[in-house]
């Protein structure tokens, strides 16, 4: 029998992996065409920036201006066509209503200067104005207190500095170098291995020490807290450990470091210090966390009823309006979707957008909704929309440009990210990176397994003002944001129109009970 010669690149198809004759990722040009022209040329970014931050205001989960905020979104989304919209109940909040409605700080002595301020989140009012020589509570240790004991009846007091402030040679605002990227880019190490040291004890022995701090001051009937919280003269904005039905905390104020270590240098410099103060704050009965859903429905017969998911939190902090943390990602998801809709484009899937609530405070508004459509949170069986889950996009990273995607270790989605990505290489958005990155709204599905990612951004100056009054629309970055909108339109409709679902992270196998490890997350 005569034998045929076999040239090599019969040999390199024969010995091919199976998954390279999979269908490769067709990506609609013709399509990403239209969707830049219409995110160019027509965008509403800044017409929704106005109505999203100035015209909403704060919106504190639990707060007026949260359900102000909500039915403006849902009211946007309406005009906008979206379909099937609604305010939909995601979570109980056991926290408590909590509205500000007024607050003032000045030093009246030894010379008069008005304080940029913030009051802290979920604690009381004082009794009209205060007025009066302050108390440095300068405690070390538990023993320090007993010099206190009857004396800080109606006193302001001025807790220890926690912080201090340090020059930072470091532009104010600031884009991922190449180099950067091509860094970030790279596989981390392990996590364990690059755990920093912690000290524990420390931080419990601190804790409790200002937890009898906050039991004295409680007992002898402070009239309000002052601490340093901020800096540039810019408040930060926190909240106290309040649970509804509890007698209401002491009033307590924020101010930034410039104004706190100019009265704590002066008394140590033995000058007596006066303030004058006034809080007035509204409790209300707990309320119900709540997103803000609407969408293009599927048209595919078989696949109508799988779901891209776009998604932002709309709760803020107070003082600001919450700009570029998070109503930036509001924006971008809202424009997304609204450019699809002026393109009449007839999805294959559902693409809906969802406007979370409480995430601030723990990813209450995704972790409702995982609750309520994916995963029983008491028998963690799925449910029938787990199945029908084909992808998510978070942007919750301030209002920088879009430079690549977090992949969150789902190698199995690289190679369709990269084709995606392609049309946007002129754009600087192109680097994908198999880290993960945490801290918002893609973790209540990622947990699971499922394919959700966070967009990598500029940092802009957002860890300068995201929860402090300053967040406000003036952080807002329109051509930017204008280019994430493209960017996610994109996303979203090449997911609702592959054939397959986004690849899921292969299963674990549950380890023996011998075994330790993290979670997936």
């Amino acid at each position: 029998m005569k034998i045929k010669k076999i040239s090599i690149s019969m040999l390199l198809v024969l010995f091919m992996p199976l998954w390279l004759f999979s269908q490769t990722e067709n990506v609609d040009l013709s399509m990403i065409y239209k969707i830049k022209q219409e995110g160019s040329l027509n965008s509403k970014i800044e017409d929704l920036a106005f109505w999203m931050t100035d015209y909403t205001g704060s919106r504190l989960t639990g707060s007026t201006g949260s359900t102000r905020g909500n039915e403006i979104a849902k009211k946007k989304m309406e005009e906008l066509g979206f379909q099937n919209v609604r305010i939909e109940p995601a979570r109980e909040y056991n926290r408590g209503g909590w509205d500000n409605l007024k607050t003032y700080a000045a030093m009246t002595a030894p010379y008069y200067i008005n304080f940029a301020c913030n009051p802290v989140a979920w604690t009381g009012s004082t009794n009209g104005p205060v007025k009066g020589e302050i108390v440095l509570m300068d405690v070390r240790t538990e023993s320090d207190l007993e010099k206190y004991k009857g004396k800080l009846n109606g006193k302001i007091i001025l807790m220890p500095s926690t912080t201090t402030y340090e020059i930072s040679y470091s532009p104010l605002a600031s884009r991922y170098t190449d180099e950067q990227l091509s860094e970030l880019a790279k596989e981390s190490a392990p996590a364990a291995a690059r755990r920093p040291q912690f000290d524990i004890a420390a931080m419990m022995t601190q804790r409790q020490l200002r937890n009898k701090i906050t039991e004295l001051l409680k007992s002898e009937g402070a009239a309000v807290i002052i601490n340093n919280s901020g800096s540039y003269n810019i408040p930060r904005s926190t909240g106290a450990g309040y649970s509804s039905g509890d007698n209401e905390p002491i009033a307590e104020l924020n101010i930034p470091n410039e104004a706190h270590g100019r009265m704590e240098r002066l008394i140590r410099h033995s000058i007596p210090v006066e303030m004058e103060v006034e809080i007035q704050n509204k409790f209300f009965p707990s309320p119900t966390i709540y997103n803000v859903i609407g969408e293009i429905p599927g048209t595919d017969k078989l696949l109508k009823n799988e779901v891209v998911l776009l998604g932002a939190h709309i709760d803020s902090w107070h003082g600001g309006t919450g700009a570029a943390d998070d109503a930036s990602g509001c924006i971008v998801m809202m424009e997304a979707l609204r450019i699809l809709k002026s393109l009449n484009v007839a999805p294959r899937r559902t693409i809906r957008v969802a406007l979370w609530g409480g995430e601030e405070q723990g990813l209450n508004g995704s972790r409702g909704y995982v609750e309520k459509y994916l995963v029983d949170p008491k028998t963690s069986e799925n449910k029938p929309d787990f199945d029908r889950f084909a992808a998510y996009f978070n942007m919750d990273n301030g209002s920088g440009r879009y430079r690549g995607i977090y992949l969150q270790q789902n190698e199995m989605v690289r190679p369709v990210f990269e084709e995606w990505l392609k049309p946007f290489a002129p754009l600087g958005c192109s680097t994908i990176t198999i880290r993960n990155t945490g801290g918002t709204d893609h973790q209540s599905f990622d947990r699971y397994g499922l394919p959700a990612f966070q967009f990598i951004q500029d940092e802009i100056e957002y860890d300068r003002g995201y929860h402090t009054v300053m967040d406000t629309y003036e952080r807002l970055v329109m051509a930017d944001l204008r280019i994430n909108a493209i960017i996610t339109a994109s996303f979203a409709y090449n997911a609702a129109m592959r054939n397959e679902k986004l690849p899921r992270k292969p299963e674990m196998r549950p380890r023996s009970a011998g075994q330790q490890g993290p979670p997936r997350l």
